[in-house]
Formats: structure tokens, C-alpha cells, sequence
């Protein structure tokens, strides 16, 4: 159901179409929460049916035909709605910690890169929010540009430290996988000895 709420939250800064929505959530939404393609139109297609939101059709070119979606006073109740609700935790499907639960299966070197590519995952995972994170500070992300532009001056500050403070955390979980990985391959070498 998070999806359903990560496209409202894009939606209630303006209407988009399909293929924008799309590109605004991989360079933003989805750096929280994963969602293919595959997953956000029949998402959408629902939203309309339950009424969350409306898709207006707009000529594109001489054939072709876009559809614009925006939130509803319905989809509107209902992001708040979430946002005032106690958080539905889930259980933790961490591929990685399970492999590393059972590396005595493989061989040393085997368990070696597994340490290495983990490391260079999250260094890249890293990198990208540190990145997001000066966005954040200079502005210059586009979808806060775009949100910042429909919210109330003296509520700026307060939308652009708590879009900084989640990516806080990215970076400080990217940080920690980091040095979890590092201690894996220590660990290897103790038991190598």
C-alpha cells in the first residue's frame, strides 16, 4: 500500500502524466521506496478506480493521447488519512544479511566478494544521497523546486529540513551497511588465519 501513497504524495504538488510521474518518482520517491514501472500504472489504474485520483486524457501530436493524473479530494483525505496513522512496520526481507547468515557454505574467496560487492553497492548507494542531500541543501532538486512552489512560504523551511533529514538517514544506513561490510571481510581474515 506505500506505493499507493508515495504516488499520492507526487501527485498533490501538481498533476503529471503517466511518464513524468514515472521520472519524478525514480529521481525522488524511489530512493525510499522501490516500485518498477510494471507496478505504478496498474497502481494508478486502481487509484482511479477506487477515486484517489482523476486521469484527464490530453491530445499529444496529431495521434497521440497522454493521460494526466491528479489527486482528488478523496485521494487528498486519504494521504492525510495515512500520514495521521500509526506506521505498519514490516518484517526485514534483507537478502544480503541472510547470505551472510550461511557463507561458511561457500568458499573464502566466494565470501570475499560478497563482502566487496556489498561495500561497492552501498558506496554507490551512498554516494547518490550524499548527492541528494546537497540538492536538498542548494534547492536545486526538481521535485522539491516543483513542491516548494506550492507550499506556503512560512512552511518552506520546515518541508525542505524534514525532505534533508530523511536522506540523513539513507546516508547513515549506507554508512552502516559500509562499515558491516567491512567487518565481514575482517572477520574473513581472522578466520583465514
Amino acid at each position: 500500500m506505500s506505493l499507493r501513497y508515495a504516488l499520492l504524495a507526487l501527485l498533490r504538488v501538481g498533476p503529471l502524466s503517466g511518464y513524468d510521474l514515472q521520472k519524478q518518482f525514480a529521481q525522488s520517491v524511489g530512493h525510499v521506496w522501490h516500485a518498477p514501472d510494471s507496478q505504478i500504472y496498474p497502481e494508478l489504474r486502481k487509484m482511479v478506480q477506487e477515486g484517489l485520483i482523476e486521469a484527464e486524457e490530453q491530445t499529444r501530436g496529431e495521434r497521440g493521447i497522454r493521460r494526466v493524473y491528479h489527486v482528488t479530494p478523496a485521494g487528498e483525505r486519504d494521504f492525510l488519512d495515512w500520514m495521521e496513522a500509526p506506521l505498519d512496520y514490516q518484517r526485514v526481507r534483507d537478502p544480503a544479511h541472510l547470505r551472510a547468515a550461511y557463507l561458511e557454505a561457500t568458499t573464502p574467496e566466494s565470501a570475499r566478494r560478497f563482502f566487496e560487492r556489498h561495500i561497492a553497492e552501498w558506496e554507490g548507494e551512498l554516494q547518490q544521497w550524499e548527492d541528494e542531500l546537497v540538492r536538498i541543501e542548494t534547492v536545486s532538486n526538481a521535485m522539491l523546486i516543483r513542491r516548494l512552489a506550492v507550499t506556503p512560504e512560512a512552511e518552506r523551511e520546515r518541508t525542505i529540513a524534514f525532505k534533508h533529514f530523511a536522506y540523513e538517514g539513507l546516508v547513515e544506513r549506507a554508512r552502516g551497511e559500509i562499515a558491516w561490510g567491512r567487518r565481514g571481510l575482517e572477520l574473513l581474515d581472522r578466520l583465514e588465519r
